[in-house]
């Protein structure tokens, strides 16, 4: 059975990727003083790097019902027989259950997942659906997997300036007011559905060390019954400098030196609105696949 595997920006995915893997991307708009930009079509990080930083008017936007069913109509009439859609998860955007509500009207060819996941977490969901897809599962069967795996991950998120999740309604503007006085960088978690505050220090060294900490604690805990060869630890960030960004990735090898496969993957740019540039994430996923 031919299958497609589709998702969204929030994966991580860029479009290179995504041909070397065979999955296909929906394009997740950002806004920009009312003009629509995509990432994957001529957006470049410098510039929106430039742009949220002059602080202009940035917002993220849902993929409209017309452009994912136009989508989903364009691959089934490529010969594919069934669609895996994975897109961001559903406590963090309506898109998905906006997605759920639209592939009634397919009889099932279209499966839309809802596994809880975003950026690094939620690329190795699309791994793991290539995998099972190319080992006989079907569209629902890989929708039913995924989202048993749906709370077999965690993230955690530090940011250099609060100010962009004030504009996004997450912090107040007096905590952000205070947090650029004090230099206190909150330290943010999710399993999938909000980002909750688990720690706030002082200084980007120990909001770093706080994240490698609680990070090592969750990657203990799965090594209770879980071999090494399951854990999958992404390394991510908003980083303008390359060097920083491999900073980060061997800060990350080094508390973790039994871990396999660690690897850095950037923040989308529809995450980077939210979260603004210097960012630093890491996420930890239990995988299905084997290898």
């Amino acid at each position: 059975m031919k299958i497609a595997i589709l998702t969204d920006s929030n994966a991580g995915i860029d479009i290179n990727e995504a041909k070397e893997l065979g999955v296909h991307l929906a394009y997740t708009p950002i806004v920009i003083e009312e003009e629509t930009f995509y990432q994957e079509d001529g957006l470049t990080k410098e510039k929106f790097y430039a742009e949220l930083k002059s602080d202009k008017n940035i917002t993220t936007s849902m993929p409209s019902p017309g452009d994912i069913m136009d989508r989903w109509d364009k691959l089934l009439d490529e010969g594919y027989e069934q669609i895996v859609y994975i897109p961001l998860s559903s406590g963090l955007s309506n898109s998905c259950h906006a997605a759920i509500q639209l592939s009634e009207e397919y009889d099932g060819k279209v499966q839309v997942v809802d596994n809880h996941r975003i950026s690094v977490t939620m690329r190795q969901a699309v791994l793991d659906a290539i995998w099972m897809a190319d080992n006989g599962k079907d569209a629902k069967e890989i929708k039913e997997a995924l989202e048993a795996n749906a709370f077999d991950s965690i993230i955690y998120l530090t940011v250099d300036d609060l100010k962009y999740l004030k504009k996004g309604g997450r912090v107040t503007p007096a905590a952000a007011a205070l947090g650029a006085v004090l230099n206190i960088k909150p330290v943010l978690r999710t399993v999938g559905e909000n980002f909750d505050a688990v720690d706030k220090v002082r200084g980007s060294k120990r909001a770093i060390s706080k994240m490698l900490d609680y990070t090592e604690e969750y990657v203990n805990k799965l090594l209770e019954n879980n071999d090494t060869s399951k854990i999958r630890i992404g390394a991510a960030g908003t980083f303008e400098k390359e060097e920083d960004a491999n900073s980060w990735l061997e800060q990350v090898k080094e508390r973790f030196p039994n871990i396999p496969d660690i690897y850095y993957d950037p923040l989308s740019l529809v995450v980077g609105v939210h979260t603004g540039p210097e960012a630093a994430g890491i996420g930890v996923s239990l995988i299905l696949r084997e290898e």
